[in-house]
């Protein structure tokens, strides 16, 4: 992966001695991106888990209204670090 993000000449602000600051950032969306992809059908793996262990009267279209919210927030933090990725490489260059 790392070739092809530094093929893609991204300008991405890096804080410190941060070395590939676009590779962060890339690593970063593609990580909420999955985190995401584990609320939302088909894949939903987390929604057929809630399924399993909530009482029986519990529907499956129950969670999938419970999650709109959480979905609406994963999508706005996704933005929010796409649109401003010195949001997800200043702490790594912080820590290290």
């Amino acid at each position: 992966m790392r070739p092809i993000v530094n093929g893609l000449g991204l300008d991405i602000p890096g804080f410190g001695a941060m070395d590939e600051p676009a590779l962060v950032w890339f690593v970063i969306l593609v990580a909420v991106t999955l985190q995401t992809s584990f609320l939302t059908p088909p894949v939903g793996f987390a929604l057929f888990y809630l399924k399993g262990v909530c009482p029986p009267e519990i529907r499956l279209t129950d969670i999938y209204k419970g999650i709109i919210p959480f979905v609406i927030l994963q999508l706005t933090g996704l933005a929010f670090v796409f649109l401003w990725p010195a949001l997800a490489t200043w702490l790594p260059s912080v820590a290290y």
